[in-house]
C-alpha cells in the first residue's frame, strides 16, 4: 500500500479543518500558486490549471465572504491571466506588488529593478542554454530547471551583481530558481498588509505554500495565531508536510467547499 493511501492528517491540518468547518467567516485563506495550487512546470508559462480550480476558488470566495487572497512570487497581472476570469486580493513578486480588492489597482510597493541589472542577467541567460530570466518589475527570477548544472555559475554571477547594489536587494533561492527581490519585502510583509484589510481583519490567517519564499508568510500567520500549512515537493519532505502535493491541496479545498456549501448553510458567530 502506498504511503499516501495510509497518510494521516498532521495535527495542524486537522485543527485548521475543524476551525474552518466550525465557522469559515472567522478564517482567512492565503494561497501560494506554483507548487501549491499548480503543479510545477519546466517554465513559468507552461503551468496547467487543474480542471475545476477556478470555479472552486469562486465558491470559496463566497464561503469565506471575500477573505481569500493569492500570495505569489509571480506578478499579479500574470496570476490574473492564469486564474481568469477570477480576480482576488493579491500580493505579487514577494510583497513588491499589492492589490487590496479584486477590482482594485495593482500597487507597486517598490521601484523597478535597475536596467543595468536586468541587462546583465539577460546576457547571462544567453550564455547558458536553458536558463530563463523573468523580469517582474520590482523583482526578477532566474530559472535554471532546464539547466541544473549551471546553479553555481548563476549564483556567483548574481552575488557579484548584487554587490554593486549593496543592501537594496535580497537573493531568494527557490525550486530551481533564484529570485532578486527588494530588501525588506517578503510574502510575510504581504500577508501582514492583506490581513489588515477590512475583509481579512480579526480573522485567523491560514497560509498554504511549498517553498522557502513562503516561510516569512508562515511565520506571520502563526504569529497571528493562525496556521502555516506546507505542501510536499522539492523543498519540504512528505513527513513534515500537511499536503502531499498540489492535487492534495485542491482536493482539501474542494472537500471544504462541498461540506460548507453555499453561504447560509453555516451559521456565522459575528
Amino acid at each position: 500500500m502506498k504511503a499516501e493511501a495510509i497518510r494521516q492528517p498532521h495535527p495542524p491540518l486537522s485543527a485548521c479543518t475543524s476551525a474552518i468547518l466550525t465557522d469559515p467567516q472567522t478564517c482567512a485563506l492565503f494561497l501560494d500558486m506554483d507548487g501549491t495550487l499548480l503543479d510545477l512546470a519546466p517554465t513559468p508559462k507552461s503551468v496547467r490549471v487543474p480542471d475545476g480550480l477556478i470555479p472552486l476558488l469562486q465558491k470559496l470566495t463566497l464561503i469565506f465572504d471575500g477573505a481569500i487572497a493569492i500570495i505569489t512570487g509571480r506578478m499579479i497581472s500574470e496570476a490574473d491571466q492564469i486564474l481568469a476570469p477570477l480576480r482576488l486580493p493579491a500580493s505579487g513578486v514577494h510583497g513588491a506588488e499589492l492589490r487590496k480588492s479584486p477590482d482594485g489597482e495593482i500597487e507597486r510597493v517598490s521601484a523597478a529593478l535597475p536596467d543595468d541589472l536586468v541587462v546583465s542577467l539577460r546576457k547571462l541567460a544567453l550564455q547558458i542554454p536553458g536558463v530563463l530570466v523573468e523580469p517582474k518589475g520590482p523583482g526578477l527570477a532566474v530559472h535554471y530547471r532546464l539547466a541544473p548544472h549551471a546553479e553555481a555559475e548563476i549564483l556567483a554571477s548574481l552575488d557579484s551583481f548584487l554587490d554593486k547594489h549593496a543592501g537594496a536587494f535580497e537573493l531568494m533561492p527557490g525550486k530551481r530558481l533564484f529570485e532578486i527581490i527588494p530588501s525588506g519585502l517578503s510574502k510575510g510583509t504581504a500577508l501582514a498588509a492583506l490581513a489588515a484589510l477590512p475583509k481579512f481583519r480579526n480573522r485567523m490567517p491560514i497560509m498554504i505554500g511549498d517553498d522557502i519564499g513562503d516561510e516569512p508568510a508562515f511565520a506571520v500567520a502563526e504569529g497571528m495565531h493562525g496556521f502555516a500549512l506546507r505542501v510536499a515537493g522539492e523543498q519540504y519532505l512528505d513527513e513534515v508536510s500537511d499536503f502531499a502535493g498540489p492535487r492534495s491541496v485542491v482536493n482539501w479545498l474542494d472537500q471544504l467547499a462541498r461540506r460548507l456549501g453555499p453561504p447560509g448553510n453555516f451559521r456565522s458567530h459575528h
